[in-house]
């Protein structure tokens, strides 16, 4: 039974890869059909149907070999063939009688037709064959014209436009179902590519504000090293202790930010939380020691989201470096965290000035600059440029706002303003986060 099933299936996936193949087999059955129908008589309707009891004319094998061999372009030619078979059969019924069943190849290519063509199209040909040909049945035929020969011609012909339509509505079924399972598919990828890009853009944010803050810090703290080392060796041991500390915490933050690229399931995945406003003061601490004051004012403590929680923390670390950086000699900062209704608002505040190309919207030559302090200070990390984007980006990914640019009277301010809910996900908005002076 395997075998037999396993043939049929071969066979059938042959007929439909070669339809030129099995339009010609289907003519032949169907040559075979009419012939053998023509030698059944099929009586007064009272008794069964007796075969051999009539001969069919040689022009009715005529028209029947004729549109059976129609038959084979149906698919190529489906209105043609219809016009033909139909015509022929309505020679028949007028010339013949009793006629030939011709009418089945017509049939069939009307059924082509429907399976082929628009529901309308189907409508107004299924109409003109099947009334054409009833009627020639009707009026030519010897049988009254309610005998059920007759309206056999007007179901048959029904039947076939009918199964053809549901056929082609199934198929454009099936292709709108197909097509949509591979949309989904292509959309999937999309997002999957998507995701991937934004976890690259995120984790690259993190490495430069990881690298950015710690790297301006030992190189400040290695500068006042330099600088006192001579007259003042234990401050410059302080200094370097404080190089020693920045570097391990530089370390230990890009091991657990990579660690992030790791597959699941890797031995050494990381377990420590992501930085946070729990450890502001943590973070305050390191600039404090690196010689810049820094007040902070933390009105509400209530726990935030992990996406807005970080962004927070990365927006003043990344704002603080560019004070200790930019803004000169004798600066000094303020943070501040506020909760206004369903956002947060972040704003860091200096009052230094920097130097001309140093920090870009402040006057050229005003307040003293990187050279006024110890060999090396404000020579830390420069971006190129990716400090203040990275910030953007990072608050306008989550639905938020920032800005920044010059205080009246001298200083400078970054002000974010981040939902509570924050919107992961959703394509950053060009242009939400303006800035004015941007330092990177």
């Amino acid at each position: 039974m395997t075998t037999l099933s396993s043939g049929f299936a071969r066979a059938r996936r042959w007929l439909r890869e070669h339809p030129l193949a099995f339009d010609a087999t289907l003519a032949f059955c169907t040559l075979v059909a009419m012939i053998c129908s023509s030698f059944t008589d099929p009586g007064d309707g009272h008794g069964p149907p007796a075969f051999g009891a009539r001969t069919p004319e040689l022009f009715s094998v005529l028209l029947m070999t004729l549109t059976a061999a129609a038959l084979v372009l149906r698919r190529r030619r489906p209105m043609q063939v219809l016009a033909v078979t139909a015509a022929l059969a309505a020679v028949e019924y007028v010339l013949m009688d009793p006629p030939a069943p011709v009418v089945m190849t017509t049939v069939i290519a009307l059924y082509t037709v429907a399976s082929r063509t628009d529901r309308p199209t189907t409508w107004r040909v299924g109409l003109l064959t099947m009334g054409g040909l009833t009627a020639a049945a009707m009026v030519f035929g010897s049988t009254p014209w309610y005998s059920q020969e007759n309206f056999g011609v007007f179901a048959w012909t029904g039947l076939a436009s009918a199964a053809g339509d549901a056929v082609r509505s199934r198929r454009a079924f099936v292709d709108a179902i197909r097509e949509r399972a591979e949309r989904a598919e292509r959309t999937r990828e999309e997002e999957a590519r998507r995701r991937v890009a934004e976890e690259r853009l995120r984790i690259a944010r993190d490495l430069h504000d990881v690298v950015a803050h710690h790297i301006a810090l030992v190189n400040v703290q290695a500068g006042v090293a330099a600088h006192v080392m001579d007259k003042r060796p234990d401050q410059a041991k302080e200094a370097l202790a404080h190089v020693r500390d920045a570097s391990r915490s530089a370390l230990n933050e890009l091991r657990v930010t990579v660690g992030l690229l790791r597959q699941q399931g890797d031995p050494e995945a990381p377990t420590e939380p992501a930085p946070g406003l729990a450890v502001l003061g943590e973070l305050v601490a390191t600039f404090r020691n690196a010689g810049l004051p820094v007040e902070v004012a933390c009105a509400d403590r209530d726990r935030l989201p992990a996406a807005v929680d970080l962004a927070a923390y990365r927006v003043i670390q990344e704002a603080l470096t560019n004070v200790r950086k930019h803004a000169g000699a004798g600066v000094k900062a303020e943070v501040s965290v506020v909760r206004v209704g369903a956002t947060v608002e972040v704003t860091v505040l200096d009052n230094g000035r920097g130097s001309a190309g140093r920090r870009p919207g402040s006057a050229p030559g005003g307040g003293p600059g990187p050279a006024d302090g110890p060999p090396g200070d404000g020579d830390g990390l420069d971006s190129g440029g990716h400090g203040l984007v990275g910030m953007r980006e990072r608050v306008t990914a989550l639905g938020g706002a920032l800005t920044a640019g010059p205080r009246y009277g001298g200083g400078f301010r970054v002000h974010a303003i981040l939902p509570v809910e924050a919107r992961t996900g959703e394509p950053e908005r060009p242009g939400t986060a303006g800035g004015t002076g941007l330092r990177r």
